[in-house]
């Protein structure tokens, strides 16, 4: 499909389940001729939940402190980007006073340092702030990925930044797949458009064709070669990653069977089944849970909507007290 002449430069946002393979999805798109998607960062998030501190970004030493706070802090990740700081602060400070405007240009500028026209970004938890994006960017393309819950829950228990256990993990998959779920009917597949992880891995082409499609650009083969791209794309010190640098491997598929105990598959079985199976995947058969067992979820899980719903009535309050429209301009950025 040739690309559309109404939106060319739509960008784009990759999200899901943490350790859904997101990565993984980052560079296949990356290696698109037309397509940059940085290592992850941290700074829209983050930009967005603390725009009331940025001031008025009609002034013109607003958007210089902004773009100071973007570029210059080790904690956006900025430098893992490889550009001039300097030289996209005076973009910044110099362009449109919207806050998407500002984190557009940033993301632009890598797109640009690569030669490439699309820019966007990855990052997991966008999955549950698709709101935000859209505020910032109205025009945004979200492709979202799925992962059997189970390995999900699986993966997440093995890494090194995890540590809030496995009944958090189950109940952070099945709101990511609620929350999800509710955009994809609201946006439609214009603005949203999901793939399995285990799909993508099995027969990469077909799968990366349909996301081509969706975003209206032709297919590139290379995009089935993410390795190539993983040393440059993919931080070092992101060891969690190492399979990126490998070929695919389909194998990787239902690991959570040997990962997970009886116990904790009964409880995946148990409180994930209806959303797993909405998602073509097989339930194990195993037996209910402890009682007790599912109390645990649902409190634990109890709590992280409640702070969901939270953030949601926050967000509408600092709403109110914006001194100006947060969207990229029309323009892009």
């Amino acid at each position: 499909m040739a690309t559309s002449a109404l939106t060319p430069t739509r960008p784009v946002f990759v999200l899901g389940c943490p350790r859904s393979g997101t990565t993984l999805l980052q560079l296949m798109l990356h290696a698109h001729p037309r397509i940059a998607l940085p290592p992850e960062t941290r700074f829209v998030l983050p930009a967005y939940e603390g725009r009331l501190r940025f001031g008025d970004l009609r002034e013109p030493d607003n958007r210089a402190g902004l773009a100071r706070w973007i570029t210059g802090r080790k904690e956006t990740r900025f430098h893992e980007l490889g550009l001039d700081a300097g030289a996209v602060a005076r973009k910044i400070a110099g362009g449109p006073p919207t806050l998407g405007s500002a984190l557009g240009i940033t993301l632009k500028a890598y797109a640009e340092s690569h030669g490439k026209a699309r820019w966007g970004d990855k990052r997991p938890a966008y999955a549950l702030h698709v709101e935000e994006i859209l505020r910032l960017f109205p025009d945004a393309q979200f492709v979202h990925l799925v992962r059997d819950g189970r390995d999900c829950v699986a993966s997440l228990l093995g890494m090194p930044w995890w540590h809030r256990g496995f009944h958090e993990a189950v109940a952070t998959w099945a709101q990511v797949m609620d929350v999800t779920r509710r955009y994809a009917g609201k946006l439609g597949p214009e603005s949203w458009h999901e793939v399995r992880f285990e799909d993508l891995l099995a027969d990469p082409e077909p799968r990366l064709r349909e996301i081509c499609a969706y975003l209206g650009e032709e297919y590139a083969p290379e995009m089935t070669e993410p390795r190539r791209l993983a040393r440059q794309a993919v931080p070092a010190r992101k060891t969690w990653h190492r399979r990126t640098h490998g070929a695919l491997d389909a194998s990787r598929a239902g690991s959570w069977q040997l990962r997970l105990t009886p116990d904790q598959i009964r409880l995946c079985d148990a409180v994930l089944g209806d959303r797993l199976v909405r998602h073509g995947y097989e339930l194990s058969g195993a037996v209910r849970p402890d009682p007790a067992e599912l109390l645990r979820y649902r409190r634990v899980s109890a709590l992280r909507r409640a702070a969901h719903a939270k953030r949601r009535l926050l967000d509408r309050v600092a709403r109110m007290r914006e001194p100006g429209p947060v969207a990229a301009s029309e323009s892009g950025v």
